[in-house]
């Protein structure tokens, strides 16, 4: 009988083919061009996770320094802040980090299952494969990696801008990051509100941050002005420390002016508010500023006290 056709000669050949097949992996032969030699299969698992926890600390690291230059070419003039100026910078390289660090680890795992004698191009077919049947059955996961792409290079909105967004519900609030699969809000409440990228139908944004609103008091005819101006001056700071939270900006107070063909003189107050918050200025500053010209005149009327909305104002008529 031929020895190296006995059964266990057979046995041993085929259980030795899976290690014969893994000194010409990928990273056995990158071993051994660098030191000259071969490697074992504990040596070449232990580079592959040394190799991917190095680039992911590389990735994060990044990500770090990407974030550091944004807030430190907003807090002064820099080299950088021609880069950084638009706040979804920020959003593009959380992005592509995400990616760099998920793209890392799929072929480190590629990696280690080519090392079993996996073969890393059908691996990848395989996972291909895989990827197309779960993108059918997750749709809703596509929608919202394609919608937060197109609102981020269609300048629908940016980090910082205050928004509102229409969809299953409606969301009013100032945006903290446009991610993958939600773009997140915070609230007039503080919360943080995440809304699916596929939810969302309109978005309006306030160019100013905010709402400008406008209260035109009508000054009684033979009041103090000064006197009048004054108090105004101090209820609209007075509204200002209080609700601080509502109000974005410290109230300004124009000079008296007079109505062309009208005939009254009236102060204009300019308030920079929350959205949605107008009835702040409808009904509590309106009736402080009502009450206060009462001692001037005691049948003023709170329609004497116009309160109107705008999204810019000319200079001029400031």
């Amino acid at each position: 009988m031929n020895a190296t056709n006995s059964p266990a000669t057979n046995a041993l050949t085929q259980a030795s083919a899976p290690l014969t097949q893994t000194n010409t992996t990928v990273v056995a032969r990158i071993y051994s061009h660098y030191f000259g030699h071969d490697s074992h299969l504990g040596t070449r698992l232990l580079l592959i996770v040394i190799l991917a926890f190095v680039l992911h600390l590389m990735v994060k690291a990044i990500r770090h320094i990407s974030e550091w230059i944004i807030n430190k070419s907003h807090a002064q003039k820099n080299p950088f802040d021609f880069v950084t100026r638009e706040p979804k910078f920020i959003t593009l390289i959380q992005l592509v980090a995400s990616s760099a660090i998920f793209v890392m680890y799929f072929l480190a795992i590629g990696l280690v299952l080519q090392e079993y004698g996996v073969d890393l191009t059908t691996y990848l077919a395989s996972a291909s494969i895989i990827g197309l049947a779960v993108s059918f059955g997750s749709q809703g996961l596509v929608q919202d990696v394609v919608i937060s792409l197109t609102l981020i290079f269609s300048d629908a909105m940016d980090s910082g801008d205050m928004v509102e967004i229409a969809g299953t519900v409606t969301v009013v609030g100032r945006v903290e990051e446009i991610g993958l699969r939600f773009t997140t809000l915070r609230n007039l409440f503080n919360q943080a509100v995440f809304i699916p990228n596929r939810t969302i139908a309109n978005v309006s944004r306030f160019p100013q941050g905010g709402v400008y609103a406008y209260a035109d008091i009508q000054i009684p005819a033979g009041s103090d002005q000064a006197r009048a101006v004054q108090i105004i001056q101090g209820i609209a700071q007075g509204m200002w420390d209080q609700f601080g939270a509502i109000i974005l900006e410290q109230p300004t107070v124009g000079p008296v002016q007079m109505t062309q063909g009208g005939g009254w003189e009236f102060v204009r107050v300019h308030f920079k508010i929350w959205p949605g918050q107008g009835a702040l200025i409808e009904t509590t500053f309106r009736q402080q500023a009502t009450r206060v010209m009462k001692t001037f005149d005691p049948n003023y009327a709170d329609w004497q006290v116009a309160v109107t909305y705008r999204a810019a104002t000319s200079a001029k008529k400031m």
